[in-house]
């Protein structure tokens, strides 16, 4: 598994002149590939590429395909006015077309055949590369943004080819470079939570060049006065809420919470299991003691909102959430990462350095300015939000990416997680997801009113 890159500020695309940005394009559609193919290779056979390990997965050949005709049609298609190559096979890789179940059954393309297919769109799209011109009065060339859509896209679909190998049974596939911690854990905060005080904010971005429609456009929102946890939840304590009980009592969960729960007979996060009398879990084909200061991941919605329930305390709205990332009370104004403009390696546990997220403790210095932390990395968190879209929303470059999923059956997730790239995150970006789902790196923090009991 190859290291990942250390990306440019990304919020200084849209200052650079057109051969910078055309350089850093380049590069990160190279070290995005690169990592497409250390997901995609090593001791995998051809079975193991072309299995569907769970119906809620592709086959992996499906996303390694998938990647080279998603930037087939936007970058050569789209962008550069290039003939379609193999227009027969769109389809089979149009993820809105057929659902994940079905994909196994479909006539996709070989390990080897998907392989050249995408060297093949790559060569041609580094080639119209060097003619582009990012016409700012074209808004999908404009700071590049179609470029960067295309390598945001295939950074997430590396990050879904991670849960698909967590899902494998069978020996581990990946190298894990965490036997060293990547960062010493800093002394504990002081305190658990932290005072949000009343007010307005900006929410959300108008200016970002790689930006999604769904972060745009800015607005101001006015919340009331809230508490947010300095950490996500850790192991030990949703390990506290279990032995409490918490998943046999009914008051912790919502109605639909519970008939989930009952439903499925859960008991305990996804991947954890008893042994020798303590808990372990499965990680990429290791079994190891779940450690009890890594935030506990592989919980869905309503694990999460039943553990805040149970500790006197909720979710935080979408809002709290950014607002305590990204809001800088002494300048008036939000942030792009917690800590400032320029994403800075070591203040968080992003872009697959580690297969796995961090102890409480780490990461201090990327703080918000409320000095909430670990707000980016670690684990995606569940919000208490509906996804929709902010006020003055305009649907860009197209309706499926956003505005098909808004409304109450999704669930927003804030931050990233240890398996998101730096150049796929921001304070603004917005993850969305069903409530029942557990196979992504999903945990959560919890906030509360002043009103509210502890």
């Amino acid at each position: 598994m190859a290291p990942m890159s250390s990306p440019s500020p990304a919020h200084d695309i849209g200052a650079r002149d057109e051969d910078a940005l055309k350089e850093l394009i380049a590069g990160e559609l190279g070290a995005v590939r690169d990592r497409s193919f250390g997901l995609t290779t090593g001791v995998l056979t051809e079975d193991d590429l072309t299995a569907q390990v769970s119906p809620l997965m592709s086959p992996l050949v499906w996303d390694l395909a998938h990647v080279g005709n998603y930037e087939e049609l936007w970058l050569l298609r789209a962008a550069a006015g290039r003939e379609p190559m193999r227009p027969e096979i769109d389809h089979l890789y149009d993820a809105f077309e057929h659902p994940r179940a079905e994909r196994p059954a479909l006539p996709l393309l070989r390990p080897e055949e998907a392989r050249s297919y995408i060297g093949t769109v790559r060569a041609k799209v580094l080639d119209s590369l060097a003619s582009a011109r990012f016409d700012t009065a074209n808004p999908l060339m404009s700071g590049g943004f179609v470029y960067g859509m295309v390598v945001q896209h295939e950074h997430m679909h590396d990050e879904t080819m991670l849960a698909t190998h967590q899902l494998r049974k069978g020996a581990p596939a990946l190298l894990d470079p965490a036997a060293e911690p990547l960062q010493k854990p800093a002394e504990a905060s002081p305190v658990d939570e932290v005072f949000i005080e009343a007010g307005p904010f900006q929410m959300g971005t108008s200016d970002d060049p790689w930006a999604y429609d769904n972060e745009r456009p800015v607005h101001i929102v006015d919340l009331p006065a809230y508490y947010i946890d300095v950490e996500p939840v850790t192991n030990a304590a949703y390990l506290a809420f279990m032995e409490a009980g918490g998943y046999d009592d009914p008051r912790w969960w919502d109605p639909a919470g519970w008939e989930w729960r009952t439903s499925t007979g859960k008991r305990a996060p996804a991947f954890w299991s008893r042994a020798g009398g303590q808990w372990v879990r499965r990680r990429f084909g290791r079994t190891e003691p779940v450690p009890p200061g890594e935030p506990v991941q592989h919980v869905c919605w309503y694990e999460a909102a039943a553990y805040a329930r149970w500790a006197g305390k909720r979710l935080p709205t979408e809002a709290e959430w950014e607002k305590a990332a990204r809001w800088d009370p002494a300048t008036q104004r939000s942030r792009r990462y917690p800590w400032g403009e320029v994403y800075e390696e070591g203040r968080a546990n992003l872009g697959q350095r580690t297969l796995r997220p961090s102890e409480t403790g780490s990461y201090a210095s990327g703080a918000s300015a409320y000095g909430v932390r670990r707000l980016l990395g670690d684990v995606w968190e569940w919000t208490s939000s509906d996804f929709h879209g902010y006020p003055g929303f305009r649907s860009f470059p197209y309706k499926e990416y956003s505005e098909v999923f808004f409304g109450p059956d999704y669930k927003v997730l804030r931050g990233g997680s240890w398996a998101t790239h730096p150049l796929a995150i921001r304070g603004s970006f917005r993850n969305w997801d069903y409530p029942i789902r557990r196979q992504i790196f999903s945990g959560f923090r919890c906030a509360r009113t002043p009103e509210e009991a502890r």
